[in-house]
């Protein structure tokens, strides 16, 4: 939904030309990598082939949350990562471990950054109607999906891959702290829905979005309490469930293997 350098009529990513690279120069391009030596040193990206394959680092934020749409993002990084030139990589990481305003400064420079990059979401009533575990893997399918330049490899944060994915795939767990492409996928997810939660603190006031961006704290369960739900409100987890006088749906057999059940309700 978001786009790279996007044309203020149609909206899309608009594609930075790739140009032809023999073998012998591609791997050139990719040794001037140097990943700090605490952080990505795994260099997933080029493991796979990157830059000959276009790989893309995908992940997903507000799972847990109560309230709003789950949102992923998915980032192709530029056909020569260069540390030493684009210092501010340093400074890349899983987007939970990062300040509000060190996101905030690191996201416009992500999107220039990259090659391509793309942020989609599944509404609440998706979240609904096929729980939050397949509601976040349609997220990332769209993100991958929505990117200018057709990806060969998708990196994602988690355990397992999202089956509609069109193209080959590898879980990491934790990846959003190991690997690159994912850790800037992370940032821009989560400073993308931030701010669409700050709206909603407009639109819905007296639940304090702008704050816990929908998240369970002691202020939004006071407010469901003391307001009951709002139409933002994810009607199958349990806390709002309560709130309106219902019992939470059962969770399918798939989804309690892979998620603890209060983790997905809370």
């Amino acid at each position: 939904m978001t786009s790279k350098k996007p044309s203020k009529a149609a909206g899309k990513p608009a594609a930075k030309s790739r140009p032809e690279l023999s073998s012998g120069s591609l791997a050139k391009k990719a040794s001037k990598s140097k990943p700090p030596a605490l952080f990505f040193s795994e260099n997933w990206e080029l493991k796979l082939g990157h830059p000959g394959v276009v790989v893309a680092g995908v992940d997903e934020v507000g799972r847990g949350c109560l309230a709003g749409p789950v949102v992923a993002a998915a980032v192709v990084p530029p056909l020569e990562i260069d540390y030493e030139r684009d210092s501010w990589l340093k400074d890349v990481n899983d987007s939970k471990e990062l300040s509000p305003e060190t996101r905030e400064r690191l996201a416009p420079l992500i999107r220039e950054w990259a090659q391509a990059f793309s942020v989609a979401e599944s509404s609440v009533e998706e979240i609904d109607r096929i729980n939050i575990y397949h509601a976040s893997h349609l997220a990332m399918v769209r993100a991958t999906e929505a990117l200018s330049i057709r990806v060969q490899h998708v990196l994602v944060d988690g355990n397992h891959t999202p089956k509609q994915l069109k193209c080959s795939a590898t879980a990491l767990v934790k990846g959003d702290g190991r690997v690159l492409s994912i850790a800037c996928a992370s940032i821009l997810a989560k400073v993308y829905r931030d701010a669409m939660m700050v709206e909603f603190e407009i639109r819905y006031p007296g639940y304090g979005f702008a704050a816990h961006k929908g998240y369970s704290t002691p202020v939004h369960s006071r407010a469901l309490k003391k307001i009951g739900a709002c139409e933002i409100h994810r009607r199958s987890f349990a806390p709002v469930a309560e709130a309106l006088g219902k019992k939470p749906p059962a969770l399918d057999a798939e989804t309690l293997f892979l998620f603890d059940e209060k983790q997905i309700h809370e």
